[in-house]
């Protein structure tokens, strides 16, 4: 047995039956996929809850190619690479596009499976394909974007390709026409200044480092749930009640709540369940003290979705990933 616990951000005292470190994408065919296994990055959006019966992957290739076009440049990375180091890299030779997405943990192979997003940007927006080991064909495959079927926090990856396609390079499309997102709340007030790409990074890096804590100095998994998105109906009648309920509108019909903002009302914020706690300062975190369990943390995510239900009658699903002794937890406790 391989032990988990330094490879989850979570921490939780976990193991598996085998660990395989992958270097290069051609060792992904020795590997008996008819047993169980999991995908690992970084382990920052994930938590092994109990041991885990079978093998885990973890992608370790490194790479990153840049090709520059007239319009754009086309940015080639291999899944192992770090996502936040990424970013710095391009932006210090002067490339800018992906600074809203700055400090998100994870590995870049990571990224389109969730299709990562912060301050109004997502990664579909600054993506072009990916390539991948196609488990039912044995082989290689590419995807483009309408292939990868993105959507909010979500992918093919996480429906029909789930468990059938092991990411194995990026190539991002980045235009040097570069245009500031700043729509999205802390940033708005950087729109009436000239700002740089840098100076973007900077201030979601320090947004960021704000609310969420260092997973070395405080075992977590970063955001813990997804902003629940609900009818223009049930928003209206929600805003009656609590006028002062932040919301970002998807489309014509749909809205976006903070579901931080959500459990903070609903009395959370320090909340403990054994070793488990809801981060006084940001609710939309859940916090290790070390000594929690698998048992634990699935209680305290039933008491915060019920909590929230009761109250607000929105459905809170959790963004990170629940690894149980044969596989990711189903929708029963959702995966997000």
């Amino acid at each position: 047995m391989q032990s988990l616990q330094s490879l989850h951000t979570f921490a939780l005292p976990a193991k598996c039956q085998k660990l395989v470190r992958i270097t290069a994408p051609e060792q992904l065919h020795s590997i008996d996929f008819t047993n169980p296994f999991f995908i690992l990055g970084e382990g920052s959006n994930c938590v092994f809850l109990n041991d885990f019966n079978g093998t885990v992957i973890q992608m370790e290739n490194r790479g990153i190619d840049i090709t520059e076009l007239d319009g754009h440049y086309l940015v080639r990375v291999a899944a192992g690479e770090s996502w936040h180091s990424l970013v710095i890299k391009l932006l210090d030779m002067g490339i800018a596009g992906l600074e809203n997405l700055a400090l998100i943990p994870g590995t870049v192979g990571a990224a389109p499976v969730q299709n990562i997003g912060a301050y109004g940007v997502e990664l579909a927006d600054v993506f072009s394909h990916l390539s991948g080991y196609n488990l039912d064909k044995q082989s290689f495959d590419t995807m483009d974007k309408s292939a990868c079927q993105f959507g909010y926090r979500d992918s093919v990856f996480k429906g029909a390709l789930y468990g059938r396609f092991v990411i194995t390079e990026v190539v991002l499309k980045l235009p040097k026409q570069w245009q500031p997102m700043l729509d999205y709340g802390p940033l708005r007030d950087l729109a009436s200044t000239e700002v740089s790409a840098k100076q973007v990074a900077e201030r979601v890096i320090q947004i960021r480092r704000s609310k969420l804590p260092d997973p070395k100095q405080c075992a977590n998994a970063g955001s813990f749930f997804k902003n629940p998105v609900v009818g223009l109906g049930q928003v209206n009648s929600l805003r009656a009640h609590y006028p002062e309920m932040p919301i970002y509108p998807v489309n014509e019909h749909k809205v976006k709540l903070a579901a931080g903002w959500l459990i903070e009302q609903a009395g959370l914020k320090g909340h403990r369940i054994g070793g488990i706690r809801v981060y006084e300062k940001q609710a939309l975190v859940l916090v290790n003290d070390q000594q929690g369990n698998g048992e634990e943390l699935l209680a305290m995510i039933a008491y915060i979705q019920k909590s929230v239900f009761a109250k607000f009658a929105v459905e809170l699903s959790p963004e990170v990933r629940l690894i149980g002794r044969d596989g990711e937890l189903s929708k029963g406790v959702e995966h997000g």
